[in-house]
């Protein structure tokens, strides 16, 4: 199978929909299925207001058309809301072309956080984008069923995986060595919709660390200077600090899964969070919920790390990579070949 993935998500940026579907084009490669991915790197871009690494693809329609006619795809699968894809939508439409799309990001209560707008244009708008394709992928049952509410239609389900082997409780915990223990970790973009501030705030013992990047970071570091801020760090490096640390605090409400969730978990480290869509699909018996996220956080320490790590081992990319193939709709509409 010819598949072709458009996105508005992809390298320079560093967050679960990249990689994710760096996964998963992967996998399908190593199994014989030709993967073409066409991100913003293709077009002429510029740098999203406020978001130095998010790059955004300029008027790319014309030149869009053009890669689709090399391409000769067998299905396309539209990943993002951005400019790349309504491009790629109207294209589609045009040609009478079937597609899939997937929901990963709350654009509507990112949107409000930012300009005022009230949730419920941007949700209109994000209702019709998705309809028209012949499945709109979501990655729990909290956000297929408020997608449903929403009168989204066609929703289905596509999961998510962890690397078990990078991610793994077997190696050091020592990537922080002079600061004190109990160490509280919160890893991703530094932004303002991630609600960093609400993990920063809380009085708990030990040490602060926040790994990742983004346009809140000097905001947050004249505000916390107790914090401890380690910058992006990926791979080996990003495991070991995942394993350094004795609970991970997800303080977001917005997220609709939550990748690094599994991650901290694959290390052993035990969740903190808000019982909200992500946390409350994914940590199950590796962490614990609370309104209260202090409560929550100080609950986590009493967790064992092997209870984490066999809760992250429920999830797979080949299970991910499966469901996602299985799902796909050929252009002219047959399913997708065995």
């Amino acid at each position: 199978m010819k598949l072709v993935i458009v996105t508005d998500a992809w390298r320079p940026q560093v967050n679960g929909v990249v990689r994710t579907l760096e996964r998963v084009a992967g996998e399908l490669a190593a199994r014989g299925d030709v993967v073409r991915i066409i991100g913003p790197d293709r077009f002429r871009n510029f740098a999203m207001p406020g978001y130095a690494d998010i790059r955004l693809a300029l008027t790319p329609r014309r030149a869009l058309r053009t890669l689709l006619d090399e391409g000769r795809p067998d299905a396309i699968h539209i990943a993002t809301e951005g400019p790349l894809g309504i491009a790629a939508r109207a294209i589609c439409r045009e040609r009478g072309w079937q597609f899939t799309t997937s929901f990963h990001t709350r654009f509507a209560e990112y949107v409000t956080a930012r300009t005022g707008i009230p949730p419920g244009f941007t949700w209109a708008l994000l209702r019709r984008f998705h309809n028209a394709g012949a499945g709109c992928f979501a990655a729990t049952p909290t956000l297929r069923d408020e997608l449903s509410d929403r009168g989204f239609a066609r929703i289905l389900p596509w999961t998510r995986g962890v690397d078990l082997g990078l991610f793994n409780n077997e190696g050091a915990r020592d990537a922080f060595p002079d600061l004190p223990r109990p160490i509280f970790l919160y890893a991703g973009r530094v932004a303002v919709e991630k609600n960093i501030t609400a993990f920063l705030s809380l009085d708990l013992p030990g040490s602060k660390v926040v790994v990742g990047d983004g346009p809140q970071r000097a905001a947050l570091q004249s505000s916390f200077p107790r914090a401890h801020f380690a910058g992006w760090r990926h791979s080996a490096a990003l495991a070991e600090a995942y394993r350094a640390a004795d609970v991970f605090v997800f303080p977001s409400r917005t997220d609709t899964f939550g990748l690094v969730l599994l991650e901290a978990m694959a290390c052993g480290t035990p969740v903190a969070a808000y019982p909200v869509m992500g946390p409350r699909d994914v940590v199950g018996p590796g962490g614990a919920l609370d309104e209260d996220l202090r409560a929550a956080a100080l609950a986590a320490l009493d967790i064992p790390r092997e209870a984490a790590r066999r809760q992250a081992e429920r999830f797979s990319w080949e299970a991910c990579t499966r469901s996602f193939r299985e799902q796909l709709v050929r252009v002219d509409g047959a399913a997708p070949p065995p």
